[in-house]
């Protein structure tokens, strides 16, 4: 039997000192997906001071999204985008560091593209 993955999982990191937002994309993501996330996100961002807030999203083993899934992103991005002070980017997909370079349109703060975890929890800590 082949189980297919797919969703986000997030959780509360504390790294150096900072609480770090954590995203992992797993599978095709789709809109049931996000209809699941979207309130559990917004009540884990209530605990966060919104002038501080860093996210690390891993996309490691994310292989893509529905069309409305896409949508939902989208739309999740602009409702948070004011309140991240930086994103990383963590995997190994060839569009990331253009996704990092589109996302920065539509966010307050700083996004970056990283290939390596540690690279992107440094940059996330400085």
């Amino acid at each position: 039997m082949n189980t297919q993955r797919h969703g986000i999982t997030i959780g509360i990191e504390r790294i150096e000192g900072e609480s770090l937002l954590i995203l992992k994309a797993t599978g095709k993501l789709t809109h049931e997906d996000y209809q699941a996330i979207t309130p559990v996100l917004e009540s884990s961002l209530q605990g966060i001071s919104a002038k501080h807030m860093k996210m690390l999203v891993d996309i490691t083993e994310f292989s893509g999204w529905e069309l409305r899934a896409a949508w939902d992103d989208f739309q999740l991005g602009l409702k948070l985008g004011f309140n991240i002070e930086k994103i990383a980017i963590y995997g190994d997909k060839n569009w990331q560091e253009l996704a990092s370079k589109i996302g920065s349109w539509f966010i307050a703060g700083d996004m970056a593209s990283f290939g390596n975890y540690q690279d992107a929890i440094e940059w996330l800590t400085d």
